[in-house]
């Protein structure tokens, strides 16, 4: 947690505003994700 996010899991934990903010940024990294996968998927197969 505290090399992706900065922070430790003790402070995600008590604190509801920097648990969102990681929540958001972990949806965030998700979907640029799965946009990459899918544009190399469509230049292996394209």
């Amino acid at each position: 947690m505290h090399q992706n996010h900065g922070i430790g899991y003790a402070e995600y934990n008590q604190c509801l505003h920097t648990r969102l903010q990681v929540e958001e940024d972990r949806e965030k990294n998700h979907r640029e994700s799965l946009q990459l996968i899918d544009q190399l998927q469509r230049q292996v197969h394209g």
